[in-house]
C-alpha cells in the first residue's frame, strides 16, 4: 500500500527540498497531511479552491503543486482559506508543494524538461538564487525563426516574441515562471536569448538596449512540466494512478 510518509520522503529526497533555499512563504514539502493512505496522485500548478475541488472530484488524495498555499504568510482560516482547507479535509487530500526545487531540478525540473521538449541539450546552469543555479543554459541554439516555431508548437496558448537579439542566438537561457529578476544578469552570463513564462513591461526596453531575444510563453504553461514529471515518477514507483488537473490558466 502506498503511504503518505513514504511518498513524501521520496519527494523530499528526489527534490532535495531541505537543501534548496526558496522565497519566503514557499514552504516546500508537505503542506497538508491526510489520513496516511494514498490511492491516487494529482498534479496541479497552483494550490487553490478550484484545483482542490478538481482533486476531490477525481479521487486524488495526494496533490503535488508548484505554487503552494502559504505565499502570503499567516492568515485567518476564514472565507476562501476556510473553503480551501475544508475541501481538502473533506476529501482526505494531502498537498505537497515544490517551487524552486522543481524549477531547478536537472532531470524532472521545469527548465530541464522545456529544453528536452524543444530538442535542446543543456550545456550548464546559471543565474543563482541563494546558492542554487536556477536557469538552464543552452550553447547550441537553433536559428531564431526555428526556435520561435518550436516554442509556438510547445506552447499553443501563445508566445510573445521580443526579438532585438541576433537572428542566430549564441546562448540561450530557460527560466520557467517569472523571469524578470534574471534580465539584468543575462549579458554577464553571455546569454542573448531567454525563454521564460512572464516578464514585467520594463523588459521590453531592457531587451532593446541590451540586444536580447525574449520569448514569453506563459507562467502557468511553463510550469506544468515539473509537477507532471514528479507525479508520473511517484505513480510508477508506488503503483498508484496519477492525473494532471488543468485549471486552464492563460497567464
Amino acid at each position: 500500500m502506498a503511504t503518505l510518509d513514504k511518498i513524501v520522503a521520496y519527494c523530499d529526497q528526489r527534490l532535495r527540498v531541505r537543501e534548496i533555499a526558496d522565497f519566503p512563504g514557499a514552504l516546500n514539502g508537505l503542506q497538508v497531511a491526510n489520513s496516511g493512505r494514498v490511492t491516487k496522485i494529482g498534479a496541479a500548478v497552483d494550490a487553490g479552491t478550484i484545483p482542490f475541488a478538481l482533486a476531490a472530484k477525481a479521487g486524488v488524495d495526494f496533490l503535488i503543486v508548484h505554487h503552494g498555499m502559504f505565499w502570503d504568510g499567516a492568515q485567518s482560516v476564514t472565507g476562501a482559506n476556510h473553503v480551501r482547507l475544508k475541501t481538502l479535509l473533506d476529501a482526505d487530500c494531502a498537498v505537497y508543494s515544490a517551487h524552486l526545487p522543481l524549477d531547478a531540478h536537472p532531470k524532472i525540473g521545469n527548465n530541464a524538461l522545456i529544453a528536452l521538449a524543444l530538442g535542446l541539450k543543456i550545456s550548464g546552469w546559471g543565474i543563482p538564487y541563494q546558492g542554487t543555479l536556477i536557469a538552464a543554459f543552452v550553447n547550441r541554439v537553433p536559428a531564431r525563426i526555428q526556435l520561435h516555431s518550436k516554442l509556438k508548437k510547445l506552447f499553443p496558448r501563445g508566445v510573445t516574441a521580443i526579438e532585438f537579439g541576433p537572428a542566430q542566438p549564441r546562448k540561450l537561457a530557460i527560466l520557467s515562471g517569472s523571469g524578470s529578476s534574471c534580465i539584468a544578469h543575462l549579458r554577464a552570463a553571455g546569454v542573448d536569448t531567454l525563454v521564460t513564462g512572464e516578464l514585467k513591461q520594463s523588459a521590453f526596453n531592457a531587451a532593446q538596449e541590451a540586444g536580447l531575444n525574449l520569448y514569453i510563453c506563459g507562467h502557468y504553461a511553463t510550469e506544468v512540466f515539473g509537477v507532471c514529471a514528479l507525479a508520473k515518477e511517484c505513480s510508477k514507483r508506488f503503483q498508484v494512478p496519477w492525473e494532471f488537473l488543468d485549471t486552464g490558466c492563460p497567464l
